[in-house]
């Protein structure tokens, strides 16, 4: 059984900046973190390696930098960590980005089951596992809350909103995973050695050889139309109440406002 793992490296919350020309996120010089979204998804298919001695690949795009995501699920303790990473590639939105995961699949591969998790906290559109399972022309479950494999076929819960549904199927499969599917580990000592010491490979434009007009900028059909911040119209009036007298004051006040604007 092989695992791919899409993962992404975001900006840490508190550090979300958009570029308002571009309408992208802006990332160089901000903390970058591992999506805490996929760590569930890498935490299912650890469980998944050790039931069965599934081989788990994760899979990213970014810069260079994102690298350091890589090494942190290879010290968690996933097999192996490959990187996209091309100028071609930057502002490639979900559709373009899940191009790109796909072709990169199909090098690496084949898969039996692609595990992703719900979304991206940047972008936060749900959109890219669902994208990649149609560009590969595989099934999709997502909202997957439990998950087996009996080496035949699985089974899976999946949350909605009255409840849960339970699927049967057989793999191959892109199946994207919510945070009751398990509790992530922490690294390990050893782990980050052996990530420290790790080769991570890289792919770029010259090995997926996709065709420009798909990726990029250039083969985003969603673009963000204009970034603002919003006017604030409201104004208030601060009464101050340091006394009985004045307290007495401000309460007549508020009556009369409340009372002027018909409530009762």
């Amino acid at each position: 059984m092989r695992i791919l793992l899409p993962i992404k490296q975001v900006p840490e919350s508190k550090a979300v900046k958009m570029d308002e020309a571009t309408g992208t996120v802006i990332r160089q010089g901000v903390a970058s973190i591992i999506n805490p979204l996929d760590l569930y998804a890498i935490e299912a298919a650890l469980v998944l390696q050790a039931r069965h001695g599934a081989e788990t690949v994760a899979l990213s795009m970014g810069p260079p930098a994102a690298e350091s995501a890589l090494r942190e699920t290879l010290a968690m303790g996933v097999g192996e960590g490959v990187l996209i990473s091309d100028r071609a590639y930057a502002g490639s939105d979900s559709w373009a980005t899940a191009w790109i995961l796909a072709a990169a699949a199909r090098r690496l591969g084949p898969f039996d089951l692609i595990l992703c998790g719900e979304r991206a906290t940047d972008g936060d559109t749900g959109q890219v596992g669902p994208e990649l399972a149609a560009a590969l022309g595989l099934p999709v479950l997502t909202y997957v809350n439990r998950f087996d494999w009996d080496g035949n076929e699985f089974c899976a819960g999946r949350l909605v909103e009255d409840g849960v549904e339970e699927w049967a199927g057989k793999l191959p499969a892109v199946i994207t995973v919510v945070k009751e599917i398990a509790a992530p580990r922490l690294p390990t000592l050893a782990g980050k050695i052996r990530a420290r010491q790790a080769v991570i490979p890289r792919l770029t434009q010259a090995e997926l050889q996709l065709d420009p007009a798909t990726v990029g900028l250039a083969g985003s059909p969603t673009r963000v139309a204009r970034i603002y911040r919003p006017t604030i119209a409201r104004s208030c009036r601060m009464v101050m109440a340091g006394d009985a007298e004045q307290a007495a004051t401000a309460c007549r006040d508020l009556h009369r406002f409340l009372h002027d604007r018909g409530v009762r």
